[in-house]
């Protein structure tokens, strides 16, 4: 232990999505009215910090940062190698085809694959998929389905023809070789199969009709289905496109073998769990579960082993801020609503599904709306600033971790008003959250795990808004590259901040509450101001 430098309760709040963009049109942090996050640039010691590419552990820097890999590295307070990294080595080096549980796919009598077709590098790289399906075509497999999730989120929306036009000669290359491969059914990831956090199973029901029982609207191609979903609803976003099923469909029976190529966790899980589950499986009505060799391209859930074949070892992510802390005796809070609940419970605590001290790691989840983002874009930001305020007036917690995700959520919908209003949310929680902690005298780190809501119009190289054939901006659906704030509020007398990326927050949380780091931690943000000589 060494001094604590606050004395009252830390508040640690990450903004979900709110990064630190160009003051123009694009930008809905900026064009809100946001009183609060105006008083902090003037109250707080404020810094940046990097949320994207190589400092959360990503391939390249041209990688926008996400809010898994965020988490992780804001509670690890050092960096890791994710799964895009982990994968791709995997890919490139070959381990991945020699890997046992890769060869006990082959064995299956039709090897389906499902997952998202993009290339985003987010949940899925679209390179990945092809070498599977190129490495199971030379290793003999003569049957190869493709079982499609749409993007529009992580990706240009609109461009799903795009990444359907690439696959679609990938299964012509393998065709060529004898190979009967081809799509079998798909729709928008938003709708279809991606659902996470439990939020709602409806979601992944719509994906194991299409893809398991092939029971949906019939067509040609994907494309026709594509195409005509756009016809029936103008202005229709691919994450938000229809269940549908190719030709006759290719159902998933006994003795074929899966694979889920997404490599990351939160909405992997339930589909995961559908297809190993037994009889104690609740989630939707499943009619028929086939016996089959189900693989994920990773382990989504060490604690829980699930799936329990997987192709790429994930991170073991260990020493954690909440770890340190629980060592430490200090009692910690976490909240969010469902749509980031396990952001600030699983991925923050190291890819854990359950509280690693109960006793010490208190869990608070309020439940989120099921309609769309952009309907109700102050989502759960009240609820969880009462539930935040009831818990730090408990007084029984030295560190309350919180997750407002509106301006990620609502920015994801590429609605630039409704997102006005999510960033404006989140300021009007912050205010409500400092009034608190200037009662009981604490202290506020309030941050974000990257950008989004900060560039709602896409851009060309030279920074200039894209525009469609009417003039009009197009909208941007995906995270941004942006640097994301950092504030520290009231300011520790004698401390400056230096700029930094993710993984420092831990290493200064516990400078502040008075705890040692773990030894590889990043350096803590804190600058002190040298003392003066007697």
């Amino acid at each position: 232990m060494t001094t604590p430098l606050i004395s009252g309760p830390l508040l640690l709040v990450v903004m979900d999505g709110i990064g630190i963009g160009p003051s123009d049109g694009g930008n809905a942090v900026t064009l809100a009215h946001t009183p609060t996050l105006n008083r902090l640039a003037v109250e707080a010691l404020r810094t940046r910090l990097v949320a994207h590419g190589r400092a959360v552990g990503l391939p390249s820097d041209d990688d926008m940062g996400n809010s898994e890999v965020g988490h992780n590295a804001l509670g690890a307070g050092r960096v890791f190698d994710q799964g895009a990294t982990l994968v791709e080595r995997a890919v490139e080096s070959g381990d991945l085809f020699r890997a046992a549980a890769w060869q006990e796919v082959l064995t299956g009598k039709t090897v389906h694959f499902i997952g998202l077709l993009s290339d985003g590098n987010v949940h899925s790289h679209e390179r990945h998929l092809h070498a599977m399906l190129r490495s199971a075509a030379s290793a003999g497999k003569k049957r190869l389905r493709v079982h499609i999730l749409l993007d529009g989120r992580d990706v240009r929306d609109g461009s799903a023809l795009e990444y359907v036009e690439r696959l679609e000669g990938v299964l012509a290359e393998v065709a060529a070789q004898g190979v009967d491969a081809s799509i079998a059914s798909g729709g928008g990831r938003m709708f279809v199969t991606m659902d996470r956090y439990e939020s709602d199973w409806r979601i992944v029901e719509r994906g194991w009709r299409a893809h398991v029982l092939a029971d949906g609207e019939h067509y040609a191609s994907a494309s026709a289905a594509i195409l005509s979903a756009r016809a029936a609803s103008p202005g229709i976003s691919d994450q938000l496109l229809p269940p549908f099923v190719v030709g006759e469909g290719s159902p998933i029976v006994d003795g074929d073998s899966v694979v889920l190529f997404n490599f990351r966790g939160d909405r992997a899980m339930q589909l995961s769990s559908a297809f190993e589950a037994g009889a104690e499986f609740v989630g939707f009505e499943r009619v028929r579960v086939p016996k089959t060799i189900f693989a994920g391209l990773m382990q989504y859930d060490g604690d829980r082993g699930v799936p329990c074949r997987f192709l790429v070892t994930p991170p073991v992510i260990d020493g954690t801020l909440t770890e340190t802390l629980i060592a430490a005796g200090v009692r910690q809070w976490a909240c969010s609503e469902t749509q980031k609940f396990g952001h600030v419970t699983y991925f923050w605590n190291g890819n854990r599904a359950d509280p690693i001290d109960p006793a010490l790691d208190v869990w608070c989840e309020i439940k989120s709306d099921l309609g769309a983002f952009d309907e109700r874009p102050w989502m759960k930001s009240a609820e969880i600033t009462d539930a935040t305020l009831e818990a730090l007036r408990l007084g029984e917690y030295r560190l309350l971790r919180i997750n407002l995700p509106n301006g990620d959520m609502v920015g994801h919908t590429g609605a630039l008003d409704p997102t006005i209003i999510a960033v404006e949310a989140v300021d009007l929680a912050l205010g409500r959250l400092m009034a608190g902690l200037q009662e009981l005298g604490g202290t506020l780190i309030c941050t974000a795990d990257h950008g989004n809501a900060d560039e709602m119009w896409k851009r060309n190289k030279r920074g200039e808004f894209l525009r469609d054939h009417a003039g009009s901006p197009i909208p941007c659906t995906s995270h941004s590259l942006a640097p994301v704030p950092l504030y520290l509020w009231p300011p520790p007398a004698g401390v400056t901040l230096r700029t930094g990326g993710l993984a420092n927050v831990a290493a200064t949380v516990v400078e502040l509450l008075g705890v040692m780091p773990g030894p590889d931690w990043a350096p803590s943000l804190l600058i002190h101001a040298p003392e003066e000589a007697p």
